[in-house]
């Protein structure tokens, strides 16, 4: 453990900028949830309205968690944030574990640290007290939000407590997926796999019996339920596998060489595909896997949207202040609500469209760019190349939301045409969407430090403008900086082409900006 210490500071420092950021979305997410419930469900006449129609309700049961957090406004806080929540924390501590183990392995600097007087678990011991700190500044933040938004002190506690313990169980099981695979992504994959299994546990066994949820994270933070039983035991769970994951992780990072995993990853086939002769083909076969799981998993969110779209009407009549919240007010609901969903699944496909454009300043950054550049490829072609998955990839994973909206909500009311109109429904929205890819774009160009702050803060500035926009009251001419602003809300209002080929020139113009700063700078600068 020699060293962890100053690889503790160290790694603070790394993170000054990026931390930060995860703690404001997630302490943002809950304070807009607790605002919001606490207006709509003021009485407890409101209050059992809801219960009373989200009771029967198996789709938002499996969506959000159990009925008994009904029972309250803090426990219907938690019953409709406190999943969602726990799934960003989650990822934080992926990132937060992945990032200073293996990806520091990966690029070379693990190296380096390991040749001054460090133990040779010294930077696991620091990554796992960094990601301690982490998700106590999480509990601390929600505890803050909850308790300073009216909301019971002793559940709020308790509510930060859990969500912070989901993250710790999560830090702990990325710290043994990067001792046993060779690469960040394999790690990143497995431990994203284990997330999705535990929300489709939890959601299994909230609509059953419950014994499901038990063996999910996410269950047993929802298991405490706060704000109506205020149980703590049941966070004895993940204390204890916690323990036992960070106890595996370092035996298995005595088992394993500097920089190879336990699991040896396969080799390649003998000759390379044809498709892989270009910077177009290499491009798509980087990032083929992301695009993928971006698909299933909005196809999948989609369907989750649209099998409750049939019940909107009942849930609005029974709960008259959601209207309010609903683009155009009750007077269409249905499609009100199904604009509303689709907006939501719109900002998402924008996150992968700008995870797709930064994917370039990560070859960039690696040095894997440059034997591209070294052939008679162009920096042009080269950035077009990782150009074309974002915005193909974006099409493709719009088209999978709108196609599974569609489907649900056509088998909810028997109607199988809704799948056509949905898909062309989504696809309006994508103008929007690569205009927040092309401002990556322009990042990487001209300010490629600080092009993964830019493009992210692009997409959390047009999440807040579409979705709360209302709810703060924020003044016209900051909304009409969103390109979804301009956007017909589809299927509410119809899809006209000038606004979004409008759209699409801007978002043009802003990628070729983009390429001309990159023509005035050197690669890997």
């Amino acid at each position: 453990m020699t060293g962890a210490g100053g690889l503790l500071r160290f790694m603070l420092r790394r993170e000054r900028f990026a931390l930060p950021w995860w703690l404001a979305g997630a302490t943002l997410l809950v304070l807009v949830q607790s605002t919001q419930s606490q207006n709509l469900y003021d009485t407890p006449e409101d209050l059992a309205n809801l219960r009373r129609t989200l009771g029967g309700n198996t789709a938002v049961i499996a969506m959000s968690g159990p009925v008994r957090l009904l029972e309250t406004i803090g426990g219907e806080v938690a019953f409709e944030i406190l999943a969602f929540v726990s799934i960003l924390v989650a990822l934080m501590n992926m990132f937060l574990v992945g990032r200073h183990t293996r990806a520091d392995e990966e690029s070379g600097r693990a190296e380096l640290v390991r040749s001054a007087r460090v133990g040779r678990a010294a930077t696991l011991a620091a990554v796992l007290g960094l990601a301690l700190l982490a998700n106590l500044a999480v509990a601390v933040l929600l505890f803050a939000v909850t308790a300073g938004t009216g909301l019971p002190p002793a559940g709020s506690v308790l509510f930060g407590v859990s969500v912070a313990a989901v993250g710790m169980t999560f830090a702990a099981l990325t710290a043994v997926a990067v001792q046993v695979f060779e690469s960040t992504r394999a790690a990143y994959g497995a431990v994203a796999l284990v997330l999705g299994a535990a929300f489709v546990l939890r959601a299994a066994g909230d609509v059953g019996s419950g014994a499901l949820s038990w063996v999910s994270p996410i269950g047993w933070a929802q298991r405490t339920f706060p704000f109506v039983d205020n149980r703590w035991w049941p966070l004895l769970v993940p204390v204890a596998l916690g323990a036992l994951l960070v106890t595996a992780a370092l035996a298995l990072l005595g088992r394993r060489d500097f920089g190879a995993g336990l699991v040896r990853p396969r080799p390649g086939r003998p000759s390379a595909s044809p498709a892989l002769g270009s910077p177009w083909g290499l491009a798509w076969r980087l990032q083929r896997g992301p695009v993928v799981g971006w698909a299933v998993g909005l196809f999948l969110l989609g369907a989750a949207y649209g099998s409750i779209g049939e019940s909107i009407e009942q849930y609005v009549a029974d709960n008259p202040e959601v209207a309010q919240f609903l683009p155009g007010g009750a007077a269409d609901m249905i499609n009100a609500y199904l604009a509303l969903t689709m907006t939501t699944l719109a900002l998402m496909t924008a996150a992968f469209g700008v995870t797709a454009a930064l994917r370039a300043r990560a070859e960039e950054t690696s040095g894997r760019a440059e034997p591209v550049l070294a052939t008679g490829t162009s920096r042009a072609t080269w950035l077009a190349s990782h150009l074309s998955v974002a915005v193909g990839g974006s099409a493709l994973v719009l088209a999978a939301a709108g196609a599974g909206q569609g489907l649900a909500y056509g088998l909810t009311v028997g109607d199988a045409n809704q799948v056509p109109r949905l898909l062309g429904v989504a696809l309006g929205y994508l103008p929007a969407v690569l205009v927040v890819a092309a401002v990556a774009v322009l990042a990487i160009g001209w300010l490629p430090r600080a092009a993964a702050v830019v493009a992210w803060v692009a997409v959390a500035y047009c999440a807040v403008i579409a979705l709360f926009a209302e709810s703060f009251d924020l003044p016209g001419w900051l909304r009409r900086a969103s390109p979804f602003a301009h956007t017909p809300q589809a299927p509410l209002e119809a899809l006209t082409a000038t606004p979004l080929v409008l759209i699409a020139l801007v978002a043009v113009v802003v990628a070729i900006s983009g390429y001309a700063g990159l023509r005035r700078r050197d690669v890997g600068y």
